[in-house]
C-alpha cells in the first residue's frame, strides 16, 4: 500500500514541526479507513480518534482569563471597568459599582447586553438583581444607571467611552 502524506511520518515534506502524526495514530486511521467508506463503525472510529485531538490542538486559540483583581481601571466616581475582550469595536467587560455609584443617562451606538452578576443595579426605576438581564437598545436614551448597594455586572456592546455618557 502506498503511504499517504499523513502516514509518511515525522519530517515529511510540507510538515511543520509538531504537525506530524505518530505512527500508531496513522495506523488506527488507516485501519478505520480500510473498513470501507460505507462502514458507519469505521467512520465513528475515525471521529473518536480525530475530534478529541483536533479539539485539544484548538484550545490554545481560545481566550481564557482567570478570575483575579488585576486589570481593573477607574471609569468614573465609584465605578471601575475591567476589559475582558475587544474585537471590531465590540467589547466584553465587567463594571464594578460601589454602593451609591451611578452613570448618567446615555446612548449606545449598538445594542448593549448586561447581566448582573452580584448585587443590584437600577436603570431609572427598573431594578435588576443578580442573574437579571438587560439589553440597552442602540440609539435609545438609557436612563440613569445606579447601584444602591453596589454591584458587579458583565456587559457586551460598543467599547464604552465617557463621551457616550451625557452629563
Amino acid at each position: 500500500m502506498k503511504k499517504s502524506p499523513a502516514s509518511a511520518g515525522p519530517g515529511a515534506p510540507g510538515d511543520a514541526p509538531g504537525d506530524a502524526l505518530d505512527a500508531g495514530f496513522v495506523a488506527r486511521i488507516d485501519a478505520a479507513r480500510g473498513a470501507g467508506a460505507d462502514d458507519p463503525d469505521g467512520r465513528e472510529r475515525v471521529r473518536r480518534i480525530l475530534l478529541p485531538r483536533i479539539a485539544a490542538d484548538s484550545t490554545a486559540h481560545h481566550l481564557t482569563l482567570p478570575a483575579s483583581d488585576a486589570g481593573w481601571k477607574p471609569f468614573g466616581p465609584g465605578v471601575a471597568i475591567k476589559v475582558l475582550h475587544e474585537q471590531g469595536g465590540v467589547m466584553s467587560y465587567l463594571l464594578r459599582l460601589d454602593p451609591g455609584a451611578e452613570l448618567p443617562p446615555h446612548r449606545h451606538p449598538i445594542d448593549e447586553e448586561c447581566v448582573v452578576l452580584e448585587g443590584e443595579v437600577c436603570v431609572g426605576a427598573l431594578r435588576i438583581g443578580a442573574g437579571g438581564y438587560h439589553c440597552g437598545r442602540q440609539d435609545v436614551l438609557h436612563d440613569r444607571l445606579h447601584s444602591p448597594g453596589g454591584a458587579l455586572v458583565f456587559l457586551r456592546g460598543a467599547a464604552p467611552r465617557r463621551a457616550h455618557v451625557l452629563g
